[in-house]
């Protein structure tokens, strides 16, 4: 049975995606990242962003993060419409609305200062008067106060990471966008930095997005979004809160729903292996309706 998902209330959306188009010019053609996508991320949710290579997840992000403007569409951030904010507007909503953290650590920190004094880089440019007891605090959070008169060659990679997110804290963000932030630490590391955006969003009620290709990751937040050629095609919820021990998320990525997405004209992508498995041959497939439910077969 194919679910439509209602969408949410926009009194309580942070981000609100409205048939967002993206596309890159080159000198011999033109290449279309994101194809109308359709997305709501609710105040203060938790999740994950997945898709292959090429499928618009980060160009989303980057779109969102005010690095790149969308070519159509409509895209709003607290309220704030990115398709009519001037340079000067982006400048501070860069400051002030969204905190972004990368994969490659060299777009984080810089080499030559320790922890502390990294994280109190982006305050100069707000009106933080207690920089060092407000880096002092995130370096609590991120659980490496032990470490602040560290530089970035004495630190490890998931140490790295970790001071990183408590760099795009450090303005105190609405929204916190993370580039495949696990994509170069180990398992271990991977689950810690994992707990680390669980607790900031839990007790700091900030909104997180995390672009990742790794599904153990992502299966372990509120709800995951696939992304394929620029469009929503599948969501999952989890059916419990992880909200409620730390301790008790054993077996945490296992309770989730899993749901197709129709876009506003009605249309449904189906994943190219499901597709194989069914065996259908030229993009042709037919339609029943059966029981109050719709089944996609292959054509004879």
């Amino acid at each position: 049975m194919v679910v439509l998902l209602s969408e949410n209330r926009d009194d309580n959306l942070i981000i609100k995606c409205d048939n967002l188009v993206k596309i890159y010019k080159t000198k011999d053609s033109e290449v279309m990242a994101l194809q109308g996508l359709d997305m709501n991320v609710e105040n203060g949710e938790l999740m994950a962003i997945v898709g292959k290579s090429g499928s618009g997840k980060s160009t989303f992000l980057n779109m969102v993060g005010g690095l790149d403007k969308p070519s159509a569409g409509r895209l709003f951030v607290d309220g704030k419409d990115l398709f009519k904010m001037s340079n000067q507007d982006l400048i501070e909503y860069k400051k002030k609305t969204v905190g972004f953290v990368w994969q490659n650590n060299a777009r984080n920190l810089f080499p030559y200062l320790n922890a502390i004094q990294n994280i109190q880089v982006p305050m100069i440019f707000t009106s933080h008067r207690k920089r060092k007891e407000e880096a002092q605090k995130l370096l609590e959070m991120v659980g490496l106060a032990h470490r602040k008169h560290s530089r970035l060659g004495e630190l490890s990679g998931g140490e790295q990471q970790r001071i990183a997110i408590a760099i795009a804290l450090a303005n105190n963000p609405k929204v916190l966008l993370a580039d495949e932030p696990t994509g170069s630490v180990d398992v271990q590391t991977s689950n810690y930095i994992l707990d680390v955006f669980r607790e900031l969003n839990r007790n700091l009620k900030t909104t997180i997005v995390i672009v990742t290709h790794d599904m153990g990751l992502a299966r372990k937040v509120n709800r995951v979004v696939s992304i394929q050629d620029g469009k929503i095609s599948s969501e999952m919820h989890a059916r419990i809160s992880y909200q409620s021990d730390m301790e008790n998320v054993t077996g945490f990525e296992e309770e989730h729903d899993e749901f197709a997405v129709l876009d506003r004209a009605g249309r449904l992508q189906l994943p190219s292996e499901m597709l194989e498995k069914m065996g259908v041959e030229n993009n042709k497939v037919r339609l029943e309706y059966v029981n109050d439910t719709i089944v996609i077969k292959p054509v004879d």
